[in-house]
């Protein structure tokens, strides 16, 4: 709790950390009952590693890809339950949401069939050939964060913020959207030897646990420079250690920095992280003889959907679980690999008040004809939607560069401020762009649907950013460098009337019960 509390700046809800702590232990065992493989040491227990902020060894892992062998678990537990129905490649499009009084009830999804490119509204029936809907009592998002804001991140392709902007949509309270977590250390491609032939999709991470194995960071001259900014050095929280490289990057003029973890036993390293060596030596690097070039990139979302201890969000029915909810657990700053744990402890604390709400709730549902169905816009024909296309491609990349060059690491009231009226102008062209070109409001598109999120991500967390006037964990602005006391309180952005633009509407119109 304690190392949780320090690393979020004090901004941590205690309540929330206190369930986490107390009930992760029993989901890590309910993993490896779904058959999740994790590294054991010579007397048989779990290999407990250590990362940045913690005091203690305390992570459990499958040497450098634990995320990726709980996914495999998980994903074999799910194809051996016959009671789980997957839809593969379903991008999610708004929720289905009424109105009643005061209160918002959100009733299910609609989705676009990504490989087929159909709209599928998941229901109890088929609409047409190409529509379905699903109605539910009970939604559980669980989107992730929203990474692709910026020009890099860790994060996959499917990181755009989609669980957050619908929520938003929808009239769900959002919270702490300035604290964006940079990773320390990710890939620098032009660091090594051997160039990648082209741009990768999302950047390669660089495991926290090389600097807990004892990875020392270093400038390109080979000064260690932690220790000037943080006594606990390369062990310090990552928000210290990404100002501190930015810092080094800046005044130095140079591209990446070093970390090198080659001082280890070769055997070590190669047991520790097969997965980082292996990648790599890809491009001509052995990571026992040489160090790793790194540059912070943009990793997780603090800040989301408002959550209660159940998962619960203002919105009757609609439940959230790991990056796209936040339930205080992080505060202005993750501590590391407690992403992995909120997720397992979350979605499990949100099962049996979702059945409760199911068994009781006197809500009737509206017939699923109450909401215009979203259509494809084929009728524009191929050569509009190809135009649409590069568009929403050229505009994703520039609103990225905005977001990197006034959002980023170390922030300042003007630059946000710019960054405000500059994506304000953006998003004002690019949907007026589509609309000359016959884009009507209930069409649908992967890309432009993903891009009208990035946008309500991003206006999200500048929003935020220029509320908070102090330095609080992953949330540093020139303006006011010092934490203060009487601003130890999260930053809550209320439900309010859509404005009249595309993209901060739900894509269907909102029945009233």
């Amino acid at each position: 709790m304690q190392d949780t509390i320090v690393a979020g700046a004090y901004l941590c809800d205690e309540e929330t950390v206190r369930v986490v702590c107390t009930e992760g232990p029993d989901r890590v065992k309910e993993l490896i009952a779904f058959g999740a493989s994790f590294d054991h040491g010579e007397d048989g227990k779990l290999h407990l590693a250590r990362e940045g902020g913690h005091s203690h060894n305390r992570i459990v892992h499958a040497a450098d890809m634990t995320g990726r062998e709980i996914e495999r678990a998980l994903l074999k537990a799910i194809d051996d339950d016959p009671n789980i129905i997957l839809f593969g490649h379903h991008f999610v499009v708004d929720l289905l949401t009424s109105q009643d009084d005061d209160e918002i009830y959100c009733h299910g999804v609609d989705a676009l069939n990504t490989e087929t490119q159909q709209v599928v509204c998941l229901m109890l029936f088929k609409a047409s050939d190409l529509v379905v809907r699903f109605i539910s009592k009970v939604t559980l998002l669980a989107s992730g964060g929203a990474g692709h804001i910026y020009p890099t991140t860790t994060n996959p392709l499917v990181a755009t913020g989609d669980g957050i902007a619908m929520a938003h949509r929808a009239q769900a309270v959002i919270s702490n959207m300035e604290f964006v977590q940079f990773h320390p250390t990710a890939l620098a491609d032009e660091g090594l030897l051997i160039k990648p032939t082209k741009r990768r999709e999302n950047a390669f991470l660089i495991t926290e646990a090389v600097r807990g194995d004892g990875g020392i960071l270093y400038n390109q001259s080979m000064q260690r420079f932690m220790p000037l900014y943080d006594e606990r050095a390369e062990l310090a929280p990552r928000d210290v250690v990404a100002r501190s490289i930015d810092d080094q990057l800046k005044k130095r003029g140079e591209k990446y920095v070093l970390l090198d973890i080659s001082h280890k036993p070769r055997e070590q390293i190669l047991s520790h992280f097969p997965n980082i060596a292996a990648e790599c030596l890809r491009f001509g690097l052995d990571i026992t003889r040489s160090p790793i070039p790194v540059v912070p990139a943009a990793h997780y979302m603090c800040g989301g959907v408002r959550a209660g201890l159940q998962g619960e969000t203002n919105v009757k029915g609609l439940y959230v679980a790991g990056e796209v909810a936040c339930t205080g657990l992080h505060g202005a700053n993750r501590l590391a690999s407690n992403s992995l744990l909120e997720a397992l402890v979350f979605a499990r604390r949100a099962v049996q008040p979702s059945i409760d709400h199911m068994a009781c709730s006197t809500v009737d549902i509206p017939a699923s004809t109450m909401w215009a169905c979203p259509i494809l816009p084929a009728s524009l024909g191929s050569d509009v939607v190809e135009e649409i296309t590069q568009k929403t491609k050229d505009t994703r990349t520039e609103l990225q560069s905005i977001m990197w060059e006034y959002v980023g690491i170390v922030r300042s009231t003007s630059r946000l401020k710019t960054a405000e009226w500059k994506i304000g102008d953006l998003e004002f062209e690019w949907e007026e762009f589509l609309f000359r070109r016959g884009w009507k409001p209930t069409m649908v598109g992967l890309e432009t649907c993903e891009m009208r999120n990035l946008f309500c991500c991003a206006k999200l967390v500048v929003s935020s950013a220029l509320a908070r006037q102090e330095s609080r964990g992953l949330h540093f602005t020139e303006d006011f460098p010092y934490l203060e006391e009487s601003k130890r309180k999260p930053t809550i952005i209320f439900p309010t009337s859509p404005k009249l633009t595309w993209s901060s509407q739900q894509v269907h119109k909102q029945p009233l019960c």
